[in-house]
């Protein structure tokens, strides 16, 4: 079963897509996922389960962090909240997306840091502790700033609760998180078993969410032109690309730029598309640009991760450290 465990985890990219390719070929055997388990909608369940996995991932020391290293932190939640939205409102502006796959995408740029970002951080020789920190304080932020910035960006334009997608967080992130904190810091064995289980079974969540949410959408996705699925590309790479531009630009070192860039374009996708489904349910297509993210990020952030291992950091940053070291 662990051998299972870490191949799931291993080849989460690959199975993501496949997945949503399912979620296209054989849509009724999925669209179970955005109903209902025992009275509680499936798709908030299954973001409970991949947050309280999380949670059983971090440490009390972890957020101490944020007072050791404020200053990298602060910059990290300013370019988390500021790039992405930013980027997520002027691409669906530049290419004219109708209200509901605006919305998608705009949710996508507000939400927090993914989980999936400190994995692709380790991957790619980034400074792993600070990633860390960095989505657990966008993750902490999220209940208060998703919700702000999705209102000023749209909420004058499509109509939607705000504080109601305020408790929506609290409830699919905040909560299982601080459960799985809890059974991390308290019983701490117990969670060092689980988490030997846990990333595969999030990843196999977050198939499932990317599958159920194109499942239900499938027809209107086969009328609509692969526009959104390059607005998804473009606002993941360009998240990438100006996250480590901002970063070098301020003085940050390669390693804290790594961490920086995939942060910044590694989003919460599977929150975003949970938000989409409560809080647009009269535009089912909004659910629709959290899923194809959720896919191509990781795709995309493993490719980044080769990328900066192999070619970028021993060209670029090894010579940087050396020349560090030297003075």
């Amino acid at each position: 079963m662990k051998k299972l465990c870490a191949v799931i985890g291993k080849y989460f990219g690959i199975i993501a897509v496949i997945f949503l390719i399912l979620g296209m070929t054989i849509p009724g055997e999925f669209k179970w996922v955005l109903g209902k388990t025992a009275g509680i909608s499936t798709l908030s369940l299954l973001l409970g389960i991949i947050m309280f996995g999380m949670g059983m991932t971090m440490n009390i020391s972890d957020f101490t962090l944020v007072f050791k290293h404020p200053k990298d932190l602060a910059i990290g939640a300013f370019a988390q909240f500021i790039i992405m939205p930013s980027l997520a409102y002027s691409l669906a502006t530049l290419f004219n997306l109708d209200p509901a796959l605006t919305a998608g995408v705009i949710l996508v740029g507000t939400c927090p840091g993914g989980t999936a970002s400190n994995v692709i951080t380790f991957m790619a020789k980034g400074d792993l502790a600070l990633s860390v920190a960095m989505t657990t304080v966008s993750t902490i932020l999220a209940p208060i700033l998703t919700p702000f910035i999705t209102y000023q960006l749209i909420g004058q334009k499509i109509s939607f609760d705000p504080i109601s997608m305020f408790w929506s967080i609290i409830q699919i992130v905040i909560i299982p998180i601080a459960l799985g904190l809890m059974i991390k810091t308290f019983l701490p064995k117990v969670a060092e078993v689980s988490t030997t289980y846990t990333p595969a079974i999030s990843a196999i969540a977050i198939s499932l969410i990317i599958a159920g949410v194109i499942a239900s959408s499938r027809d209107n996705i086969l009328k609509t032109p692969g526009t959104i699925i390059l607005v998804v590309m473009l606002h993941n790479c360009l998240g990438y690309l100006l996250g480590f531009s901002v970063a070098r630009m301020i003085g940050m070192s390669w390693k804290k730029a790594i961490a920086l860039s995939i942060e910044v374009g590694m989003q919460n996708s599977g929150l975003a598309t949970g938000l989409a489904k409560t809080h647009f349910a009269a535009m089912p297509m909004a659910t629709v640009p959290g899923a194809i993210f959720s896919a191509w990020h990781n795709i995309s952030g493993a490719l980044l991760a080769f990328i900066f291992r192999n070619y970028i950091t021993p060209r670029y940053g090894d010579k940087e450290a050396k020349e560090a070291l030297d003075n």
